[in-house]
């Protein structure tokens, strides 16, 4: 494609404009496209095909490589990084990007929330203690025992190393606290299950951490029980920042609890909204040059509100009332808003439509009436019929990537 080819939208950010026809030049959009030679065309950005993980891996890494280039000389002069995501909706994909690109886009998107931007400020070297999936790449967790001193990265402790932090022995716990403690670090940086057990155990404790401004969850969705007990523990704020491995973080909390997205790290499309507001996510990146997504779909449903969204939960997720509109993890999660004694859930739906509720409690189980209201409220919201069946576990078990699924369909 020549470099005179346009661009036909004119609320596409500059970035994009500029670098879109030298991205279409890359083999995983070029092939698609079938382009040849000097085509003097204008391009529809929004009539390009979607790209998928399936598209990243085919052909991995010649797709992304410019010509000349190869994955071991940039290895070899330390301009990339490569890595892979976690498996949460198929399997693992490499992920490729430029040195010190992750820590640049996560520290951009963390300033949009002024709470957190005056904390970075005040604390130009702040620390973080990280509660995380222990399946995940090699720049934001371990996946195997290490000393602690190996699991100490550029201002970062690394803490669990357990898949079910259900599983874990007062001991493990113990040690993960204090290790925390002879940090002090300014914020915990957590995945919610995991961040919300090992809360519990702090508060049956009476351990709390002076140091802490805030707490940041990351890496899954972000219920309502796991912030309640967040906060009541920890006593500071807790926030949410979305994102994933191969686009890099997309949308950030701001101090007034909106999501707001990150414009300099991507460019953001809802797909096929239904009647509320509910689409698709697409992603085109606009940071990582090394690795440019156009139209990724990501696998995740968001909300649009004016210049804000509310994350839904993955799409493969979703449940079904019975005339086939779709239920999302948010809008499940809202029934728990109001029900205090719940650590963590899942809500199973079979393919006759019935639904079981599975819960692990927290240190007050949850009271007679606040299960019977919360039924009543799944009820309303998947217009089943059918009574919702509930049963209070010890632990849930997370899928093979290492995260949990608050919603699921058999």
């Amino acid at each position: 494609m020549s470099a005179t080819s346009q661009i036909i939208e004119g609320a596409l950010p500059a970035k994009l404009e500029e670098q879109l026809p030298r991205w279409l030049n890359l083999p995983v959009y070029r092939s698609r496209l079938d382009l040849d030679g000097d085509i003097q065309r204008p391009i529809n950005f929004f009539k390009l095909p979607f790209i998928t993980k399936h598209h990243i891996r085919d052909g991995f890494p010649n797709n992304f490589l410019r010509d000349g280039q190869t994955l071991e000389k940039l290895l070899e002069d330390g301009l990339v990084e490569l890595e892979h995501t976690s498996g949460t909706s198929e399997e693992r994909t490499p992920v490729l990007f430029g040195m010190g690109w992750w820590n640049a886009q996560e520290l951009s998107a963390l300033r949009l929330n002024r709470r957190i931007a005056h904390v970075l400020d005040e604390f130009p070297n702040s620390r973080r203690a990280v509660l995380t999936t222990p399946i995940c790449n090699g720049t934001a967790c371990h996946s195997r025992w290490t000393p602690r001193s190996a699991r100490i990265y550029q201002g970062s402790l690394f803490v669990n190393q357990a898949r079910i932090p259900f599983l874990l022995e007062d001991a493990e716990l113990a040690r993960m606290a204090e290790e925390i403690s002879e940090w002090s670090p300014q914020f915990l940086d957590l995945d919610p299950v995991h961040g919300a057990w090992f809360a519990l155990y702090c508060e049956r404790n009476g351990i709390r951490f002076p140091s802490l401004q805030f707490v940041n969850c990351s890496y899954e969705f972000v219920s309502v029980v796991h912030r309640k007990i967040l906060k009541r523990v920890f006593g500071v704020p807790v926030f949410n920042l979305y994102g994933s491995t191969e686009t890099g973080h997309l949308l950030m909390e701001d101090e007034n609890g909106v999501m707001q997205p990150s414009i300099e790290t991507a460019f953001l499309e809802v797909l096929n909204p239904d009647s509320n507001g509910v689409g698709d996510l697409a992603v085109t990146t606009l940071s990582n040059d090394y690795m440019p997504l156009l139209r990724y779909r990501i696998g995740d449903l968001v909300e649009r509100r004016g210049n804000s969204y509310i994350m839904h939960g993955r799409a493969r997720d979703a449940l079904r009332t019975p005339d086939d509109r779709r239920v999302t993890t948010w809008q499940v999660d809202q029934c728990f808003a109001d029900v205090n004694g719940i650590a963590h859930y899942q809500l199973r739906q079979s393919e006759n439509g019935d639904c079981a509720l599975r819960y692990v409690p927290d240190a007050k189980a949850p009271t007679s009436d606040d299960m019977r209201g919360l039924r009543e409220r799944l009820k309303k919201l998947l217009q089943t019929p059918n009574a919702i069946t509930v049963k209070s576990s010890n632990l849930l078990v997370p899928a093979p990537s290492g995260k949990f699924r608050l919603t699921c369909r058999e």
